[in-house]
């Protein structure tokens, strides 16, 4: 697979996923993804965006500033 910003290589590995939801962060750590070997992107699978969005479906309301969660203790 090519890098959709700089057509690098794309390596399987794990990234942080960040997001800003209604003024609190939640972080997503240890997130399957494809990283560019030579600009640092990530890409995730559809499966796992699927899975980042339950996760933040169910963070929605119950976190109060911030949220570090690690994607492998939260699929089932």
């Amino acid at each position: 697979m090519r890098c959709l910003y700089c057509k690098g290589t794309l390596e399987d590995s794990t990234s942080t996923f960040t997001l800003d939801l209604d003024g609190c962060i939640v972080v997503v750590r240890n997130v399957p993804s494809h990283v560019c070997c030579q600009c640092g992107e990530s890409s995730f699978d559809d499966g796992v965006y699927r899975q980042l969005e339950k996760i933040v479906d169910q963070l929605r309301g119950t976190i109060s500033e911030v949220s570090i969660i690690n994607y492998t203790g939260m699929i089932a």
